[in-house]
């Protein structure tokens, strides 16, 4: 058996169980039912806000910073370390980043934003890899002291006044936006409210029309992560550390190296999303601003079972309904619950053919609580539409754990030769 050929048996886990990917027909098949679902929800309430351009545009912006934070921990989990420090990766990301925008423009920002997320990596990788640092108390570490740095370097850059914001970058200092021709002429055509063909209008011009670049470049950064981890000898040899580790090792891999690859990239990942989140979600850096989106995009990667096709549904899953409770979000989040409802039910039936009887009476009494909130209630409390995203988070992953499998060594300590 040649080496690549042992490698991706490592890189495999002795003990995967067989299950079904998410290729590329079923991941296109999951976007045409849910958009005929959300073109449903606006025919039956009219909710216009479910599937308008500026609901795509806030659920893009949303699920972008997310998505990366997802893309951040797949890559140091398939290394084999669990990176909790990712929140902080990213507060580090927004600092850096809106401070090298103001000092020498977009692209060097973006940049310089990257690799303060990438130091903070390091710094993760320095600790666990080396140090032998349980992963958990790392990452805790890193998301407590990041705050406390750049909080540090506002005061000294920006003085007492900017000790907690940035000035506000101008419209030179930011990442220029491109829109496809023409995809805004449908604006006329998504006015209209014909069933479907002005939904898909409404989401065309989200998806294409004043994007940034940044965004394209996330986008690709997903494709380029999948090609490179599953379709390059480099990514076999990280998925291989981070399976069985004592296997790549004795395949003459050093397996230190690639586990510092893995956490490196990783916060360069996480660095980009807070880059995301002070030059193009907004124009200036804020204390705060990263509001747990690296615990939501970890949730996006569990979601995606460890995957970047499966992270990009969970990342856009949460951006959507992030995006919906800071617009019009009582109305919205009222009328999804028409979906939300349909879906819950259709699972609880699957599972039960299943025989997962656990996950299809949960399914079957959320969805059924779903339409009951629905039919006796006319607005939803300010507070509950606030906590969607993160009940959206807690019962996606809680009904798909049963059919989740990490990396088999993730998050265990490794020492050479022990």
């Amino acid at each position: 058996m040649s080496t690549d050929a042992m490698l991706s048996a490592a890189a495999a886990g002795t003990a995967a169980p067989k299950r079904r990917r998410m290729g590329t027909s079923r991941i296109l098949l999951i976007i045409a039912g849910t958009l005929v679902g959300l073109s449903l929800v606006h025919l039956l309430t009219g909710a216009d806000d479910v599937t308008s351009q500026g609901a795509v545009q806030a659920a893009l912006q949303a699920a972008i910073p997310i998505g990366l934070a997802g893309l951040g921990g797949l890559w140091a989990e398939r290394a084999g370390v669990v990176n909790i420090g990712l929140e902080g990766q990213m507060v580090l990301g927004t600092w850096f980043g809106a401070w090298g925008s103001l000092q020498y423009g977009p692209w060097i920002g973006l940049l310089i934003g990257i690799a303060g997320g990438a130091v903070g990596g390091l710094i993760h990788a320095l600790a666990t890899v080396t140090f032998g640092v349980d992963h958990i108390v790392s990452g805790v570490a890193m998301t407590i002291l990041a705050p406390g740095i750049t909080r540090y370097l506002s005061f000294i850059t920006w003085g007492s006044g900017g000790a907690t914001q940035s000035p506000a970058l101008k419209p030179d200092q930011t990442v220029p936006r491109v829109s496809v021709p023409f995809v805004d002429g449908l604006a006329g055509l998504e006015k209209r409210h014909w069933f479907l063909i002005s939904d898909v209008a409404g989401v065309l011009r989200g998806l294409l029309v004043q994007v940034s670049l940044v965004t394209i470049l996330a986008v690709l950064l997903i494709v380029l992560t999948w090609l490179v981890l599953w379709r390059s000898p480099f990514g076999l040899r990280v998925r291989s550390v981070g399976e069985d580790p004592r296997a790549a090792e004795s395949l003459g891999i050093n397996v230190y190296k690639y586990k510092y690859y893995g956490v490196i990239i990783s916060g360069a990942m996480a660095g980009l999303g807070g880059v995301y989140l002070a030059t193009v979600s907004s124009v200036i850096f804020r204390e705060g601003q990263t509001g747990g989106r690296g615990y939501i995009g970890l949730a996006a990667m569990i979601f995606g079972n460890w995957r970047p096709g499966g992270l990009a549904l969970g990342a856009s899953l949460f951006g959507y309904t992030d995006a919906l409770q800071l617009r019009r979000g009582s109305e919205s989040v009222h009328a999804l619950l028409i979906l939300v409802g349909a879906l819950l039910l259709a699972l609880a039936v699957w599972e039960l053919r299943r025989r997962n009887n656990i996950v299809a009476i949960a399914s079957a009494v959320l969805g059924i609580l779903s339409y009951v909130i629905f039919f006796t209630v006319d607005k939803i409390p300010t507070a509950l539409v606030q906590a969607a995203p993160y009940i959206t988070v807690l019962v996606v992953l809680a009904l798909a754990a049963q059919r989740l499998r990490m990396p088999a060594a993730d998050g265990k300590r490794y020492r050479r030769g022990g």
